[in-house]
Order: C-alpha cells, then structure tokens, then sequence
C-alpha cells in the first residue's frame, strides 16, 4: 500500500509553481500600479512628470502666480499684468 500521499503528491509541485507565479504577478502590477499614479500625480514641477504647478496644486490662483513668478517662469510685467486681470481691473 502507499499510504495516503500517493495519490495526490505528482500535482503539489504545480500548486507550489502556480501560487509563485501568482504572487509575483501580483507584485509586478502593484508596482507598476503605483509607479504609474506616481507619475500622473506627483508634485507640482518634480522631475517625475508632476507637470509645471498648475494641475493638481491645490492653490489658489494667486498662490499659483505667485510660485510662477518665483520660480522664474513669468516675468515681471507678465506677473503684475496677470494680478490685474485676477483682481479684475482689466
């Protein structure tokens, strides 16, 4: 007799194989998951493609011009023409 085992023990090394592959497919999308979410909504003007401040900022827009022209992107009149408009005193 071959006991209790026999029969069943040529099919654990498949369910062994399976829950690897499983697992580690898992892994690979959770990472590329939030790689991807990373990038789409990262910081404001951080190197991963978080875009240039003015998506996703939370700010005012105010608080937005003002960063803008302290980050050089705006100048002067550019900034000060863009304040009227937001005040309205076209």
């Amino acid at each position: 007799m071959m006991g209790g085992y026999g029969s069943g023990m040529g099919w654990t090394w498949m369910f062994w194989l399976l829950l690897i592959v499983g697992v580690l497919l898992l892994a690979g999308l959770g990472i590329w998951f939030f790689s991807v979410a990373r990038r789409r909504g990262g910081p404001a003007g951080s190197p991963d493609g978080g875009g240039a401040g003015l998506a996703g900022s939370g700010g005012t827009p105010r608080e937005i011009l003002d960063e803008r022209f302290a980050r050089g992107e705006l100048t002067a009149e550019e900034y000060h023409e863009r304040l009227r408009t937001l005040k309205g005193d076209n």
